[in-house]
């Protein structure tokens, strides 16, 4: 395992060189995870390990762009402030040459245990069939170096029936009882995304027990990133489908995440279950993964971008951030996800109003910025259209546009004048039969919307000028700002 230490301190050295030119970069943001410099996607092995939260990415350390997958690794007390430690995981083996692809973490024996999904590409290979994949194990003493075991690819081969035999990752682990259990994202040979389960006694021998899930109708044509857990007596099943189809407002990213609610027989391996929720409905939110906590809390964070967007920091020597980290809870049927309490930490200098009277197009001395937290009540009264518009700058026409429809019952993110990067709308139905409650963080680069306590969450990340710091409120007829506070926020994570 030699290669593999020398593979990591080589990685390790490639970001030393450049991180201090990208961490002033005017949209570096300030209490998100980032990496320190070049690639990051999808989180892995979120965890809970000696009173510690354990962050691990998706990360390419010498390219801004996707290439082979190293495991980025970040730590934290409070899920506020994150330290960065070195690369935990990094391609060394005949079985994960061309990348160490996501997985899970989980303790076991007072080690923390990683399972991943090596992958190689098979040379000449026709598309979507050039590409051999497995899991494998690695542990660590301490929670930050890692040894890759003897015994890997603890998973080497596909099980019989209608799976796919080239796509087969981010295997995500649990225990139940004195039983350790996996799903795996997969795909029929036909193409229709599904879920397998397996289950081992001590992490290194694996049975298969079943295909656990798969697709009927707009479902997509692969399932990646599988996430099993039970809340209140439901077991929920979070992942991330590829290929659906948009249905109205619905499915306009290029890959979705979301979640079905059932029940898991672990006799059979079965999990009957009802529709797909989606998790996030803005613009940039893939492979959420979650964990548990010391306080039983079941916690949720995901990456903060898309497939094949374009991504204006690239050019600048890094690409890829987390969501802050959002506390997940049910409510019968659905899911509500709410920024986790200890986010609060981070306020400053609050700014209040009360009451205040909005007809036409409104802003309030001291609410602006660009990194920041606001937490408003608005009673719409009789205006059929009304909202906010975030980062502001009128003398290039920037804005990031919020808009309910009482009529239609919709609210609408339109980042169409937010600067560099795509632009587009996405809308989604909301309850305004009572006021509309919103929690909105701003970053130098994002912004998360969430509407009455989580009903609703819509993430996005904006390039806009380093001028556009203004906020405004409009409305076609007289609404009320019953309550408003505006925070700045301190940085978290340099």
């Amino acid at each position: 395992m030699q290669n593999h230490q020398e593979n990591i301190e080589r990685a390790n050295k490639a970001i030393d060189k450049i991180k201090d030119q990208v961490s002033q970069h005017e949209w570096r943001l300030q209490y998100h995870v980032m990496p320190p410099a070049n690639w990051m996607n999808d989180p892995n092995g979120f965890s809970f390990f000696r009173g510690e939260y354990h962050l691990f990415y998706q990360h390419h350390p010498y390219d801004p762009k996707w290439g082979p997958m190293h495991w980025g690794h970040v730590k934290s007390k409070d899920l506020v402030n994150w330290e960065h430690l070195p690369i935990a995981l990094a391609p060394s083996e005949p079985y994960d040459k061309d990348g160490c692809f996501s997985g899970s973490a989980i303790e076991k024996d007072d080690k923390l245990y990683l399972i991943y999904t090596g992958n190689v590409w098979i040379e000449d290979g026709p598309l979507d069939e050039d590409l051999t994949q497995v899991q494998a194990v690695a542990v660590s003493e301490d929670g930050i170096h890692f040894e890759k075991l003897k015994e890997n690819p603890v998973i080497a081969e596909i099980p019989d029936g209608d799976i796919n035999i080239f796509h087969f990752r981010d295997p995500k682990v649990w225990k139940r009882g004195d039983t350790y259990y996996m799903v795996l994202g997969s795909k029929t040979k036909k193409n229709t995304g599904q879920v397998l389960l397996y289950r081992s006694e001590d992490l290194i021998r694996w049975d298969f027990v079943s295909i656990m899930a798969k697709g009927e109708g707009n479902f997509g044509f692969m399932w990646e990133c599988p996430d099993l857990f039970e809340l209140d007596g439901k077991d929920v099943l979070v992942m991330s489908p590829q290929g659906l189809e948009p249905e109205g407002d619905k499915y306009h990213n290029l890959h979705q995440a979301g979640y079905i609610m059932g029940q898991l027989n672990y006799n059979t391996g079965k999990f009957n279950h009802g529709a797909l929720h989606l998790l996030d409905h803005g613009f940039d939110f893939y492979a959420p993964q979650t964990m548990v906590d010391d306080q039983g809390r079941r916690i949720l964070v995901a990456w903060m971008d898309m497939w094949e967007s374009e991504m204006p920091t690239q050019t600048h020597g890094y690409a890829g951030a987390m969501t802050i980290p959002r506390l997940v809870t049910r409510d019968k049927d659905n899911l509500r996800t709410v920024p986790v309490p200890e986010l609060q930490t981070l306020r400053q200098h609050q700014v209040s109003y009360e009451n205040v009277q909005v007809n036409g197009a409104s802003s309030l001395n001291g609410v602006e910025g660009d990194c920041l937290e606001l937490e408003i009540d608005i009673d719409p009264n009789e205006a059929t259209t009304f909202g906010l518009k975030l980062r502001v700058d009128d003398e290039v026409n920037q804005e990031t546009k919020l808009l309910f429809d009482q009529q239609a019952g919709t609210v609408t993110l339109d980042r169409n004048k937010s600067g560099k990067g795509p632009g587009g709308f996405r809308r989604t139905t909301v309850n305004m039969a009572k006021n509309v409650h919103l929690q909105i963080f701003i970053d130098k680069s994002s912004v998360e919307i969430f509407i009455n306590r989580g009903e609703k969450v819509m993430t996005s990340r904006i390039f806009p000028t380093e001028n556009a710091t203004g906020i405004s409120f409009f409305a076609d007829q007289e609404m009320t700002i019953e309550r408003l506070s505006k925070w700045e926020l301190k940085q978290a994570i340099k």
